[in-house]
């Protein structure tokens, strides 16, 4: 089978293409290593699928038509998997007009492109944030009409694109949301490596709220992987997943359990909740474990310890930073 995957360089995206051709598929990967966080991370992320066989890479931006009509014509990928998107509801804030060109409009790009090469299966990754304050735990049933950011609000709107253009298509349709991912190859302004480089740094660790009363369902970038895999797989005209570990951790919860995996001490600063965020992300995932078989299988404290291998082997080595790391 060849799949094709934006974003594929990113933190998901490369972690998929992994997964897909350890099983013996092709795989197309649409990355323009933009600038959000250093391009050479994410060429790093691919270091080991360039050295496949199955692999190719096109560095292409999805909202261009014209490249984007020479990658379906050329390649012919029978499944899709939309991983690509501007991500973060705070960084949101400040550039809207990027977060809708970017998340909106190269969505409905890709959209018809998928349409018109008829394509056998197409995964859309969402978010948990589109469920802005509805009360937890969040099902797939919850209201999602009052996103708290723009990047939620982008989302959304992807979402009902992909809709509409399952129905002028008929192109078979998933929509996975995703709920606190982490683990290895995660970015730089995810909150792991953001409070590991301050902890190693000797900086303030800035927690909202203090850290109590906010809650986040962390979920182990494996398990996310193995459900986008289970929905790119399943045989559904269109359907909405929940993708989480539907066991939410109290931040100041969170940051024991970081410094007990790096032997790292984090000092505490306190900042109010930004808007942007809810309290609390919290997955109801029984739809996805009743109709895609997704069952989560990562403790935080093993995820956390994979996360922190990796950050030793790859991000430790080019900080040129005196300060210790401890050995787990």
């Amino acid at each position: 089978m060849r799949y094709l995957i934006t974003g594929g360089a990113g933190f998901i995206g490369s972690h998929l293409a992994d997964t897909l051709l350890a099983r013996g598929d092709e795989v197309i990967c649409v990355d323009n290593f933009n600038d959000y966080y250093a391009p050479v991370r994410k060429r790093r992320n691919i270091m080991h699928a360039l050295a496949q066989p199955g692999y190719t890479l096109v560095e292409a931006d999805f909202r261009d038509n014209e490249a984007m009509e020479r990658v379906f014509s050329r390649y012919q990928p029978e499944k899709v998997a939309h991983i690509g998107a501007m991500a973060g509801p705070r960084p949101s804030m400040q550039n809207p007009a990027l977060y809708e060109d970017v998340n909106v409009r190269g969505t409905l790009t890709l959209l018809g492109m998928a349409g018109r090469h008829h394509i056998h299966s197409l995964v859309l990754a969402s978010t948990s944030s589109v469920y802005g304050l509805a009360p937890t735990p969040w099902s797939e049933e919850s209201p999602t009409d009052r996103p708290l950011s723009y990047y939620a609000a982008t989302k959304k709107a992807a979402e009902v694109l992909a809709y509409t253009a399952h129905r002028q298509y008929g192109t078979p349709t998933r929509i996975v949301r995703f709920f606190t991912v982490y683990g290895p190859r995660g970015r730089p302004d995810m909150t792991p490596y953001l409070f590991v480089d301050q902890m190693i740094a000797g900086h303030e660790v800035t927690l909202f709220n203090g850290g109590t009363g906010v809650y986040r369902d962390w979920t182990y970038v494996d398990d996310i992987v193995a459900g986008i895999v289970a929905a790119l797989d399943a045989d559904y005209a269109f359907e909405i997943f929940n993708l989480g570990n539907s066991n939410p951790i109290q931040l100041i919860d969170f940051v024991a359990t970081l410094e007990r995996v790096t032997g790292l001490h984090a000092r505490i600063a306190t900042r109010p909740l930004p808007a942007a965020d809810p309290p609390a992300t919290y997955a109801n995932i029984e739809k996805a474990a009743r109709m895609l078989g997704f069952r989560p299988r990562t403790p935080l404290e093993e995820g956390l310890n994979r996360f922190w291998e990796w950050y030793r082997r790859e991000v430790a080595p080019e900080r040129g930073s005196d300060a210790p790391i401890a050995s787990t």
